[in-house]
């Protein structure tokens, strides 16, 4: 579980503690259209955290790979951040796509920077540089900077 952080929806914090299967099962197979269902919620958290639990514990289907794609594309940056970073295991040649979407913006979450450091792709260093200078956030400064690294180091 995230620190106190939690979304809206029960049936979300069932699946953060694997007290619901999302499995082949019909039981689980119902868990996973509703968590993917979730991924279009009105309420940002459960969007958030249905696209977080439907990359980590989300079958490799089409099915799946389609609603991180469409969450990529939220409103809502965390949101987004959740999906590339799955999507990197999944596709990554639309993840780094994505990657550099969000990189040429001015406000970039840690997911990105993830991303960005699991891709280890050098097409990132430009737009890694700008983030990777001190901005008073220690947190953040690192996370770019390892990002940066990576990226460099390809």
């Amino acid at each position: 579980m995230r620190g106190g952080y939690l979304p809206a929806s029960n049936f979300l914090v069932s699946v953060a503690n694997e007290e619901v299967p999302i499995d082949a099962s019909d039981f689980g197979q119902a868990n996973l259209n509703l968590l993917v269902e979730l991924t279009r919620d009105a309420d940002r958290s459960n969007r958030d955290w249905a696209t977080m639990l439907l990359g980590h514990k989300g079958p490799q289907t089409d099915e799946v790979s389609e609603a991180l794609r469409r969450a990529a594309d939220d409103e809502d940056e965390y949101v987004r951040g959740e999906a590339i970073q799955a999507l990197v295991e999944r596709n990554r040649a639309s993840a780094l796509d994505l990657v550099r979407r969000e990189l040429a913006k001015e406000f970039v979450c840690v997911a990105i920077f993830d991303a960005a450091a699991e891709l280890a792709d050098p097409s990132l260093v430009s737009l890694l540089e700008p983030f990777a200078m001190p901005s008073g956030d220690d947190y953040m400064d690192g996370v770019a900077r390892h990002a940066l690294a990576k990226c460099k180091d390809g």
